[in-house]
């Protein structure tokens, strides 16, 4: 399908989008973010609605979605200047830039108007615009021949293209002059059609797309001209899309405001809105975005393993032997075919070498613009490109002589740079069989890693946010965090604790304060099965399904489990307690303020209000093995959480096993990074009670 999944939206697709968003003018911006730095997306509600999102996916497309979709917990500088400027600000006006593929969304507030310009054509971009017309940011700086996209340049929008809504068959036509190129052509790239539509165009009006244009009739050309008008006309209104294809292919699947639309094969699916039609093909794969740029910044920051160095090192290595290797015979048949051509070339050269003592270098290059045999005279080097015979005895190849040597020794250099590409050909494929003993290295140890159940447990330099703290999974997949030190706990409570989440803590002094998370957790990614080496493969998400408002109503099970997490946590463990005690409160029941002439020391919070109380926790936990978005992690978090999720675990309760051993133990039987594991093992000596991590098979 020509719809694939790297092609943008038409001229046409822009301009029903302009009807959409029409629809929300009156709703106000609320937050702005940027989960991939190729998606910038705006939050919008109209009173008395649910929140919708603009989505704008670079170069590629922009439409209206209510998809959950995970955003970054600390917004990007883009999305800052977003929320500054356009926040609580109201939309009041759509317009697109001719028929171009450019749309403007005009928000105002109080201290007057913004303007947010989505340009999607060849790499895209959003640029805000204040009402002067000066850039206050864009997404990308860029700078081309006619206009420069910096903060504070003036913002000019693309050089303008033909709009067809304004012009009539005969202006139509009179814009192209005399042309030689086919009907299609001139309509894909002059007429602003793109070549989807240009060829829906000559399909509607019966004509060859390779018919030229100064031999259509009259008739022809208005026949095209109201097929093109009649097909902006029902663009410009509001009516459903159309959908062809697989959805859950985006590469076999396209999209289109019209129901004979370019890419429709076969059976077509009906549905409201352009944008619902956009959101059912791309919807999934743009909600994954900040998924997919955390395993991208790993990747990056990682340099991918040494797996994947190697694969691109050998890679380059053998196309460096190829490119030496063809360079090297190319000059070789040169300088052979020069030898072949000496009297030839020996006569030319005799001649400007004759011609610049009797007039001089530079009235010499003036005569060569007009001879046959000569291309280019160098006086700098005393050098000339001159053509040898092809097979008809018409100028051919060019070859660089010295007009004051022989031709022998202008041969001689080719054949010097062919040895030496040679040369430089031999050592990149002793570089490649070095290269290929690494990978052969690499791939045993994989292999036998693999035999092993362990998995690439790669050092980072970049954690998720919650790795920060204390953090596990109990019920279903929800996370609890805690702070590590009293710093932890101010954070834990301040911007990890939001309405619905609950508050725990071990009935102890100096116990974490945690906090259990009402929406963020790991869910299963359905995509894998359990691989070989019973890799559990997660996803983070920050939207459970099925939660409640308010935590307080989950079943009491997985309140005990989170509590059981917080007590571990505490010094109950070290201290080797049998059972601990500990509490949840919402909130809203925990604060920083005293009574008058109290003070609270760093890290310590008042609780008011009744408790629910947690006695007689056995203090325990689990560690799975799995991925978090691609990342090997110890997945840790109560014992039914982690049974349910993870194929290999292990628990953990107080022993006599020092901490740093016990890391070492499931480090050595996974493969997992020993920082990684020490992190989430509790604050003391354990015992270790094996479920399939530390010996597998």
């Amino acid at each position: 399908m020509a719809q694939a999944a790297d092609r943008g939206m038409s001229s046409f697709d822009v301009a029903r989008m302009r009807v959409d968003l029409s629809e929300m003018i009156g709703a106000r911006a609320q937050k702005a973010y940027q989960p991939h730095y190729e998606q910038v997306v705006v939050r919008i509600k109209n009173t008395g609605t649910s929140p919708i999102d603009l989505v704008i996916v670079r170069g590629k497309r922009a439409y209206l979605s209510s998809r959950e979709r995970p955003m970054p917990q600390n917004p990007s500088s883009f999305a800052m200047t977003l929320r500054k400027h356009i926040g609580n600000a109201r939309l009041v006006g759509v317009t697109q830039e001719g028929f171009d593929r450019v749309l403007y969304l005009k928000f105002e507030h109080g201290r007057g108007s913004v303007t947010l310009v989505i340009e999607m054509f060849r790499d895209g971009n959003v640029i805000l615009v204040d009402d002067d017309g000066q850039i206050i940011q864009p997404l990308t700086s860029a700078s081309y021949r006619s206009r420069t996209l910096k903060r504070g340049e003036k913002y000019f929008p693309p050089p303008s293209s033909m709009d067809p809504r304004e012009i009539g068959a005969s202006g139509f036509f009179a814009m192209f002059g005399e042309s030689d190129q086919d009907l299609e052509r001139t309509l894909a790239g002059r007429a602003n059609l793109g070549r989807s539509y240009a060829s829906l165009v000559c399909k509607m009006c019966g004509l060859d797309p390779r018919s030229r244009i100064d031999d259509l009739d009259e008739a022809a050309r208005e026949a095209v001209s109201e097929t093109i008008r009649g097909l902006i006309e029902k663009a410009d209104h509001p009516g459903r899309a159309y959908v062809s294809g697989n959805p859950e292919d985006p590469s076999d699947s396209s999209f289109s405001p019209f129901d004979n639309g370019p890419d429709h094969e076969g059976e077509r699916a009906a549905l409201p809105s352009l944008s619902d039609a956009i959101d059912l093909i791309f919807g999934e794969h743009d909600a994954n975005a900040l998924a997919r740029r955390m395993i991208e910044k790993v990747e990056e920051e990682s340099g991918g393993g040494e797996e994947d160095r190697l694969t691109r090192r050998a890679a380059q290595q053998r196309s460096g032997i190829e490119t030496f290797s063809t360079q090297a015979s190319d000059l070789q048949k040169i300088g052979s075919e020069m030898l072949a051509s000496w009297a030839h070339l020996e006569e030319i050269r005799k001649k400007i070498e004759s011609r610049v003592k009797n007039i001089g270098w530079s009235e010499t290059i003036d005569e060569a613009h007009n001879a046959e045999w000569i291309e280019e005279i160098d006086p700098a080097n005393k050098t000339a490109i001159v053509y040898m015979r092809d097979e008809n005895g018409d100028p051919g190849t060019g070859v660089l002589i010295d007009v004051e040597g022989t031709i022998h020794q202008s041969a001689q250099k080719y054949f010097d740079k062919s040895r030496s590409l040679k040369l430089k050909a031999r050592g990149a494929e002793k570089a490649l069989e070095e290269t290929e003993i690494r990978q052969k290295k690499i791939n045993i140890k994989a292999e036998k890693d693999k035999s092993k159940g362990r998995v690439d447990g790669k050092k980072r330099t970049r954690r998720y946010w919650f790795e920060r703290h204390r953090w596990g999974i109990v019920g279903q997949g929800r996370m609890i965090i805690g702070g590590r030190d009293s710093k932890g706990n101010d954070l834990v409570v301040k911007k990890y604790l939001s309405n619905g989440d609950l508050y725990f803590h071990a009935d102890l002094h100096g116990a974490p304060s945690c906090s259990l998370k009402r929406l963020d957790g790991l869910v299963i990614d359905d995509s894998y099965a359990v691989s070989e080496e019973g890799v559990a493969r997660l996803l983070l998400v920050q939207s459970i399904d099925g939660a409640p408002e308010d935590l307080q109503s989950l079943e009491d099970s997985e309140k005990e489990e989170a509590a059981t997490m917080a007590a571990s946590w505490s010094r109950a463990w070290g201290a080797g307690s049998a059972a601990a005690t500990a509490f949840h409160v919402r909130p809203s029941q925990v604060s920083k303020s005293t009574e008058s002439g109290e003070s609270l020391g760093r890290g310590s919070f008042v609780v008011r209000g009744s408790r629910g109380w947690h006695r007689d926790l056995t203090l325990r936990l689990a560690i799975g093995l799995g991925t978090v978005n691609g990342v090997p992690l110890p997945i840790p978090g109560s014992p039914q959480a982690i049974s349910a999720l993870c194929e290999r675990w292990v628990e953990v309760r107080p022993g006599n096993v020092k901490k740093e051993k016990a890391a070492a133990m499931i480090s050595k039987s996974t493969g997992l990074n020993h920082d990684d594991v020490l992190s989430v093992l509790p604050p003391g000596n354990c015992e270790l009670i094996d479920n399939g991590l530390l010996k597998w098979n």
